[in-house]
């Protein structure tokens, strides 16, 4: 009697088993060639990282400041902190420091106050010409900082049209303004400059806040005030303190508003260095000068690194 079926021949659950013998076998080549491209791309990216880091920013930002540390870091008779001595050691350089960080904390805090409130008035109180204000602002922030101080000394120096204008309405003998060339000037120039660097930021804070929390804050009672200060800042701060931050970051490398409104008894340390380098061609004190100011600018840096993240990863929470 002849069989049904052959030993050779696979039954029902044969095929099916070899089927998914083939499938699985599929998969692990995906997976493998998958984890091969994937490793390929980490190479390449690698060598692009490499190719950067050694054609583009190792002759234009590593080599110069490997050189800078390293010119104030060495004299004639090898390695010396012969020249931070003589930066620490000068009697000016406190007044220097101290002029600095004041002209920095009074520009930037003023600028981040002024920056906070004209972006809440953007965004919680929008009138007409709003919008056209904000994209204003947007292109306020790449104008050069000392066409800002040109342009005031066109209208509130002692020959600028509003000072010539008050001179001329009230009969005055001399012209009424002349604050501009000192540290008044410096510090209005530099608020007017820097306050849409904390605009924009504070403006992206401000669209990522749930809007029903807030107006579930006004539906329960609360006022303008406690919503602002229960509801808002702590939503908000990453950003607002972000951009605060950059502002101190920017204000305390600021030089074109400093050398053009900035007068001979405002000393602060990029002109220090300035001078030191031009003038006084005392090159390794320059360096150790801008080498101190560079440390403060990166740690200013790192700061606003980690408060910006936070601001990202609150968004991706938010989300």
């Amino acid at each position: 009697m002849s069989s049904l079926s052959s030993p050779d021949t696979p039954g029902p659950l044969g095929l099916a088993g070899q089927a998914e013998a083939d499938a699985a076998a599929r998969r692990l080549a995906s997976a493998a060639a998958h984890t091969a491209a994937v490793k390929r791309r980490e190479r390449l990216a690698q060598w692009h990282l490499l190719f950067i880091a050694v054609v583009v920013l190792g002759p234009l930002v590593i080599y110069p400041l490997v050189r800078l540390v390293m010119l104030s870091l060495t004299d004639a008779h090898g390695l010396s902190g012969h020249a931070y001595a003589t930066f620490f050691s000068n009697p000016e350089t406190r007044g220097v420091i101290g002029t600095t960080l004041g002209i920095l904390f009074a520009s930037a805090s003023l600028a981040s106050l002024l920056g906070v409130a004209l972006a809440s008035l953007l965004f919680f109180k929008p009138f007409p010409g709003a919008r056209m204000v904000t994209r204003f602002l947007e292109l306020f922030v790449a104008f050069p900082s000392f066409l800002v101080a040109f342009t005031l000394i066109f209208l509130y120096g002692s020959q600028g049209s509003v000072s010539i204008g008050l001179q001329r309405l009230f009969n005055l003998q001399t012209p009424p303004l002349d604050f501009l060339f000192g540290i008044g000037g410096v510090i209005l120039a530099e608020v007017v400059f820097y306050t849409p660097f904390v605009v924009r930021p504070t403006l992206a804070s401000f669209a990522l806040l749930d809007q029903r929390l807030i107006e579930a804050a006004r539906s329960l009672g609360a006022n303008g005030a406690m919503v602002a200060f229960k509801v808002i800042l702590p939503l908000a701060w990453p950003g607002i303190a972000a951009g605060t931050i950059l502002c101190f970051l920017l204000t305390l490398n600021e030089f074109g508003i400093l050398l053009v409104l900035g007068s001979a008894h405002l000393i602060t340390l990029p002109v220090a260095i300035y001078s030191a380098a031009t003038v006084d061609l005392d090159l390794p004190t320059a360096a150790a000068g801008a080498v101190v100011m560079l440390l403060m600018s990166l740690s200013l840096y790192a700061l606003y690194r980690r408060v910006n993240s936070r601001k990202v990863k609150g968004a991706g929470h938010g989300r």
